[in-house]
């Protein structure tokens, strides 16, 4: 509702939408260009007017009469995408602008008793009302990403509740690591070297879900104030590859204008990323992230400042590929091998054989000139592995543990290199997991 110009009239932000010729068929269409499976609609935003971009039953915020919401997911159902519906928990900017956009009044008669919106228990009781219409009303929506949590929403059991209601649901938490989550998202990072690569800073431990949350505009806010703010194309395009080798889900924020369309500078972006991630998708869709749990080539810090990640085809673990996003100061890349013995390599982009040699677990590629500018990627077939310890030759233990973890020695059934291995039941902080994912050895 605050998009530029920004209303304050609900109706009056509902004609702009319409007249401006929002369709929900050009969303979809912009998302299938990224290859995107989901897309999240942020209209019930708190510094957004809490507008709810569908009829609803319960006062409290603007609810148009026309449903955006309903619209949109049956325009991405017909394309096999899913819906996740926005929800927030914060009241605290209920008057931003010097306007009122809580109707404490309206939701007190509707609920016979006195309520302040304003404040945190008031406004959890209307969001959690907000839920259950939701979801009863739509029965294709695939889930909810929550903006933080409310403790009116933990004592009252909701999540409990949309988990015996809707099982097929997705709930994604901002921020908070809430056990009951399917998804974490970790809300853009910065601050890492390289700039792009995202998964150094996600802190949800494996295997939940990992989802990593980020701007696609450069700068500026995540809604559309006006301006056709840049796109970091090397940025963007390395966190996307980035989080696709470290098995992290990327979710990318686009500021749609008030018709709905996107600004030139991400239309741009939308336009040339069709085509670029077209011609080497198979080395992102249908793969694991590689050197993780599903075994693959060592990602991270390579020879002459080169670095990237690897990915593993989910239907052929001999099937690797090599993603560089930033290229070595010459013409050879060396990659430990981490046990994989190679038969041949191509360079996925032009189909062209590339001279390789393997010898002390490294695997180097000779006489490379033709590097991509954002990503180039190479496809390593291999013949299995070798020199890779039985796990029934030996036992893992611990001498210490944290409190509710005992320790105990157990035989383990992982086939993984030493040094990949990642600590169940434990959060690491940023810099540790940074330091670990590029100390792997090969063997």
């Amino acid at each position: 509702m605050r998009t530029n110009p920004g209303y304050t009239s609900c109706t009056a932000w509902e004609a702009a939408v319409t007249n401006g010729g929002w369709t929900a068929k050009y969303w979809v269409d912009e998302a299938k260009k990224l290859h995107a499976q989901y897309l999240v609609l942020a209209s019930f935003h708190s510094r957004l007017g809490y507008a709810r971009a569908w009829p609803s039953s319960i006062p409290g915020s603007c609810s148009t009469k026309r449903d955006f919401l309903g619209e949109l997911i049956d325009a991405a159902s017909a394309e096999g995408l899913k819906v996740i519906n926005y929800m927030t928990d914060d009241p605290q900017w209920h008057n931003e602008g010097g306007h009122e956009w809580l109707d404490s009044a309206g939701y007190s008669k509707y609920k016979g008793k006195t309520v302040n919106l304003q404040e945190r228990p008031g406004f959890g009781q209307f969001s959690y009302d907000n839920f259950v219409e939701v979801m009863q009303r739509y029965p294709k929506l695939a889930g909810f990403w929550i903006d933080n949590d409310n403790a009116y929403w933990e004592q009252n059991g909701l999540y409990e509740r949309i988990r015996r209601e809707r099982p097929d649901m997705v709930l994604s938490n901002n921020n908070e690591d809430t056990p009951i989550m399917d998804t974490i998202s970790n809300e853009q990072k910065t601050g890492m070297t390289p700039n792009y690569d995202y998964p150094q800073a996600v802190y949800t431990a494996a295997p939940r879900l990992i989802e990593a949350c980020f701007k696609l505009p450069s700068s500026g806010a995540w809604w559309y104030s006006g301006s056709n703010s840049a796109v970091d194309y090397k940025l963007t395009l390395g966190r996307l590859i980035t989080n696709a080798g470290s098995d992290v889900k990327a979710l990318m924020a686009e500021t749609a204008m008030v018709n709905g369309k996107f600004p030139a500078n991400q239309a741009a972006f939308n336009n040339f990323t069709a085509t670029y991630l077209r011609d080497i998708w198979e080395s992102i869709g249908g793969t694991y992230g590689g050197g993780y749990l599903h075994g693959g080539l060592k990602p991270g810090f390579w020879n002459d400042g080169a670095h990237g990640v690897t990915t593993v085809s989910k239907a052929n673990p001999n099937q690797h590929y090599i993603h560089v996003i930033t290229r070595p100061s010459g013409a050879t890349l060396k990659v430990r091998d981490n046990g994989y013995k190679v038969s041949r390599v191509t360079n996925l982009r032009t189909g062209a054989s590339v001279s390789w040699t393997q010898s002390g677990g490294t695997i180097t590629l000779n006489g490379i000139s033709n590097w991509d500018q954002y990503d180039t990627v190479f496809k390593v077939e291999t013949a299995g592995r070798e020199g890779i310890i039985p796990p029934s030759s030996y036992t893992m233990s611990a001498s210490a543990s944290g409190s509710g973890h005992p320790p105990r020695t157990r035989r383990t059934a992982t086939t993984r290199p030493i040094g990949t291995q990642r600590v169940r039941g434990r959060c690491r902080c940023a810099s540790t997991w940074g330091r670990r994912r590029r100390s792997r050895t090969s063997r």
